[in-house]
């Protein structure tokens, strides 16, 4: 049986804010996304990892993409990478990647990167190789389907956000199985491939390796438009970066960004409501969970 996540389960779980910190204390996250069509994906999640306390954020691109990301991110900083002829990570990009990535905090790879042979090269290898904790969303998890033990291979912790979807291709069942056992479904796949499953939709379902399961009270149907859930992976993904356990990291993520959606469905309805509003919404998310009080 599930416990549901509380402010008072989250508060002690926060990172620590010395008063003399500055931007190498709080971490650097670098995320891997966009391809053709989905640079949004890419804009989203680091705009959601800088609302989430990190020092730093580094949105790694697909280089003829670069200068449509950059503009839209005057807090972060880009890294362009080689790219195919349809504008999609190619595999010369695995290597500077890797390099990029070898002192950083915590990874975020998959938002909007397609499925092109070459960025599934990428992406199977950076679950192989990459030493930082890591989130993989979207695209990354899709390109994992064929072959999800891949995640058993991880040198680091791993949080996984699929979809219903998402989640039934990973682990072979159909879409109303998955919806029909959510919890059993996620912490049997947790255990499995031995990473933090954040199962997402109505009262996502965070589930551990370790047998640990919550789910989420925070959220609403507003938030079922595109680019919510890159909104997600940029927030946990800089929450690793601070240093939180995935499994913490994952909490506090899942909470945040509902609460955050919560904010903005009264202020936009939740027919009304974007992505965007989402993000714009976190900061006073952040400072209703500080206080300890969700309403």
């Amino acid at each position: 049986m599930a416990d549901e996540i509380t402010p008072a389960l989250l508060l002690p779980l926060l990172p620590k804010r010395p008063a003399d910190g500055h931007k190498g204390t709080f971490g650097h996250v670098f995320i891997l996304a966009g391809s053709r069509g989905f640079t949004g994906a890419a804009i989203l999640a680091a705009q959601a990892a800088s609302r989430s306390g990190v020092g730093l954020v580094t949105v790694g691109i697909p280089r003829p993409l670069g200068d449509v990301v950059a503009a839209s991110l005057l807090e972060c900083m880009s890294l362009a990478l080689p790219a195919t002829d349809t504008e999609s990570f190619s595999r010369a990009a695995i290597e500077p990647a890797f390099e990029f990535a070898a002192d950083k905090d915590a990874v975020v790879l998959g938002p909007g990167v397609g499925r092109a042979p070459e960025t599934a090269d990428l992406v199977s290898g950076f679950v192989e190789r990459c030493s930082a904790p890591m989130l993989i969303d979207a695209d990354g998890l899709n390109n994992l389907s064929a072959k999800p033990e891949v995640l058993q291979e991880a040198t680091a912790e791993v949080v996984v956000t699929p979809h219903p979807g998402e989640m039934a291709r990973l682990a072979g069942l159909s879409t109303v199985d998955v919806q029909g056992d959510r919890e059993s479904v996620a912490a049997a796949f947790a255990a499995k491939h031995r990473c933090v499953v954040v199962l997402k939709g109505r009262r996502t379902v965070v589930a551990g390796a370790d047998g640990r399961l919550h789910v989420n009270p925070t959220g609403n149907s507003g938030m079922a438009t595109g680019g919510t859930g890159d909104v997600l992976s940029g927030l946990i993904g800089g929450l690793l970066a601070q240093g939180m356990s995935a499994y913490d990291a994952a909490l506090v993520g899942v909470y945040l960004h509902g609460l955050a959606g919560d904010i903005a469905a009264e202020a936009m309805t939740e027919r009304g409501m974007i992505a965007g509003d989402v993000v714009q919404a976190l900061g006073r998310a952040w400072r209703q969970l500080e206080r300890g009080d969700a309403s």
